[in-house]
Formats: structure tokens, sequence, C-alpha cells
């Protein structure tokens, strides 16, 4: 019977996950509307991190809204709680978005889609060293080789001027939004033991956002400056819907999952992104590698996560 439920939580995790990551590409084309929509130069900064800010101070309602809805225990939390719950929002949200934002724009396409999946690489190093039962190993090896091998194909169509090129502002800041992501999966891991994702997702989500909002503010920013039409604001609705769902469900099925295996997934990120902008973006195009990449992803995963025994009822 526990081999059979075991199953169940390994089909539902599973599923989860896929769905979260697919959920996190779709940002890629959206933004792109978005940004020429509200007429936001990528060298904005300060208006890009406002921006950004919005949608996770959006999210963040959302869940609250929600949970007050299901009558989740929103306030039933300790001081030491909120302290990790705090921390979890500097790391998650405000230093995460803060330094991809600047970093993105930065550098070029090809490395900043291969170092915005530089937290999967963190995230099993460190998993290897902090956890006795999540140990690095061939498989692992085998599929962040093959994982890694994808996302190089994806973009393979761009070019690769300068690729051994480094800047604080540009690479540097693409690996440190990595390792905030890495490190928010393991402090998000610790608070899932003695609170609810929903209540703990929500707050550091609102308290991660409204610290960035203050942060674009202070960089020169001016929410009142952002030209909102109907279709960004439908499509900020709908990025702050994705967030919402997809992190509360992440940290929600963390508490199942060893994180190097869960983490191997977020190689779906930047293949469903490059999949969806080739489709719905007008001159981009969708090349016969962009399936090839998604087929050696899925081998990754599949690799990693057979015959996983990190399952827990």
């Amino acid at each position: 019977m526990q081999t059979k439920n075991a199953g169940k939580v390994m089909l539902v995790t599973t599923s989860i996950a896929i769905l979260c990551n697919l959920l996190w590409g779709t940002p890629f084309p959206v933004l792109k509307v978005i940004y020429k929509e509200m007429s936001i130069a990528s060298t904005d900064f300060a208006n890009n991190i406002t921006f950004i800010s919005l949608r996770f101070i959006l999210s963040g309602f959302i869940l609250l809204m929600f949970g007050l809805a299901i009558k989740a225990p929103l306030f039933k939390i300790s001081k030491s709680q909120l302290m990790l719950i705090t921390i979890l929002g500097i790391f998650n949200t405000t230093l995460q978005y803060f330094f991809f934002n600047i970093g993105v724009n930065n550098t070029s396409g090809i490395k900043a889609s291969i170092l915005g999946q530089v937290s999967i690489f963190f995230s099993i190093l460190l998993a290897h060293v902090i956890y006795k039962d999540d140990k690095l190993n061939f498989k692992k090896l085998a599929g962040l080789v093959l994982g890694f091998a994808g996302l190089v194909l994806v973009n393979l169509n761009q070019s690769s001027e300068n690729l051994f090129s480094f800047s604080i502002i540009g690479e540097g800041f693409m690996m440190l939004s990595g390792l905030t992501s890495a490190l928010a999966m393991f402090i998000a891991k610790k608070i899932g033991k003695s609170l609810p994702a929903l209540v703990f997702t929500c707050w550091q989500m609102l308290i991660g956002s409204v610290l960035l909002f203050f942060v674009g503010i202070g960089m020169g920013g001016n929410p009142f400056s952002l030209h909102f039409t109907p279709l960004s604001t439908g499509l900020l609705f709908y990025l702050a819907c994705v967030s919402s769902v997809a992190f509360y469900l992440w940290y929600a099925i963390l508490q199942y999952r060893k994180i190097s295996e869960l983490s191997i997934f977020k190689f779906i990120i930047p293949i469903t992104g490059s999949l969806l902008t080739g489709i719905f973006i007008p001159g981009e195009t969708l090349l016969p590698v962009h399936f090839i990449s998604l087929i050696l992803v899925s081998i990754a995963i599949i690799l990693v996560n057979h015959h996983s025994s990190s399952v827990r009822d």
C-alpha cells in the first residue's frame, strides 16, 4: 500500500513540476509584448524593476485573497517563522529578480538563456553538501549534461559573439540570480516543515515584491510613468496569476521530493520560452533544433527521476 501511495505521489508531484516549469516558460514571449506595448526600454532598469515588482505584488495579493477565501491560517505565524519568510522573500523575489532583470539586459541572448538556469547547478551541488540523502551521482551528472546540451542547442541559431566575455552587471548578476534562486529552495523546504506552502508563499511574495518596488523607486523608477494599455494590463494580470500558481505549487511539492530531482525540471523553462516565442512572436523562427532540445531535456528529467526513492507520503 505504501508503494502504491508513493507511486501516486510521484505521479502527482512530477505532473505539477512539469506544469510549474511550463508556466514559468510563458513569460518570455509575454514580456516581449508587454515591454513593446508599454514602451519600456530594456536599458531602463529602474522602470523594469518597478514593473516586475508590481507583477509580484499582484501575485502575492492573489494568493492572499485565495488564502482568505479558503480560510488558510495566514496569520498564525511565529516570529521565527516570519523571519524565515522575510529571508525567503528577499532571496526569492527581491534579490533574484533584481539581479536577473539587470543581468539579462547586459549580456547576449545565448548567455542569458544558459545562465538563467544556473540555479539548477547550484541547487544540485548545494543539495549534495547539505543533505545526506541527496548526493550527486552518475544519473544526476548525466542528466545535467543532457539538460545543458538541450539548453545550448536551443540557442544555436543565436549569435555567439563574445561568448566568453564577462561583466559583473551582466554575467555576474545572472549567476547571482541563479544562486539566490537556489538558496530560496532550501529556505522554502525548511519553512515548509512547519507552515503550509500557501501561507509562506503568499507572505514571502508580498514582502519580497514590496522591497523590490522600493528598490526600483530608489533607482529612479516611477510607476505613474508606466503607460498601461488594456492589453498590457491583461497580460500583467496573466503573469501575476502564473507566478502565484507556479510558486505556490512548486513550494508545495518541494516538501515531497529531493531538491536535486525537482531542480532538473527547470531545464523545461528556456525550451518552453523559446518554443512559445517562435510560435507567437512575429519575426522569431521555430526550428527543428527546438524539438531536439525538448527531447534531450525530457531524457534528462526521466534519467534523474527514474526509480526515485525520495517520495514522502
